[in-house]
């Protein structure tokens, strides 16, 4: 290769041209290089959060999973416990069905009114009972050897006044005298 001076000067500036060059460039490197560490230190503080947060939803994921696993031991228990009402309870609700028909299909809104005016009295009602009837009732087994007894001495007495002297003739004046 045949190097002329315009050649070699061409070849020489542009290698001065290259050599000037390079700070820049190295620099231009340089900014880029640190560019990218502070996208990488960004990357991992963002990674880091990523995975902070991934941990805390892992926890809450094993939460709500303990809580679902109890949640279903629960439902399987309350299924069974209803199965177990629904054996139970079903011939005593079929047999009950025509009779509970019966009654809805025949009770008036008067009769429902009268219902709940009587249930709205319970209260009162039981105190009176309480305090007054049973009290009665308690004393019921005296009052009869009581009566059979007033009844011999009314007979007695009636006895004793048909055996009076003129009592028939006073009775019949009596009577006279109320018919007047």
């Amino acid at each position: 290769m045949d190097l002329t001076p315009r050649a070699l000067f061409g070849l020489a500036r542009t290698t001065v041209e290259t050599a000037v060059s390079v700070p820049g460039r190295v620099l231009d490197l340089l900014g880029a290089a640190e560019a990218v560490v502070r996208q990488a230190d960004e990357l991992v503080t963002r990674t880091a959060r990523v995975l902070d947060e991934t941990e805390a939803l892992v926890g809450r994921a094993r939460a709500v999973t303990a809580a679902a696993e109890g949640v279903t031991t629960d439902v399987g228990h309350t299924a069974r416990t209803s199965r177990e009402l629904l054996d139970s309870y079903a011939p005593l609700a079929q047999k009950a069905q025509p009779l509970a028909q019966r009654f809805v299909d025949e009770l008036s809104p008067h009769e429902v009114d009268a219902a709940v005016q009587l249930v709205d009295q319970l209260p009162v009602l039981t105190k009176h009972l309480i305090d007054d009837v049973l009290p009665i009732l308690t004393t019921l087994d005296r009052v009869g050897p009581d009566i059979h007894q007033l009844l011999e001495v009314t007979n007695d007495v009636r006895q004793a006044i048909l055996g009076i002297p003129g009592f028939t003739f006073m009775r019949r004046r009596g009577e006279a005298k109320e018919d007047e």
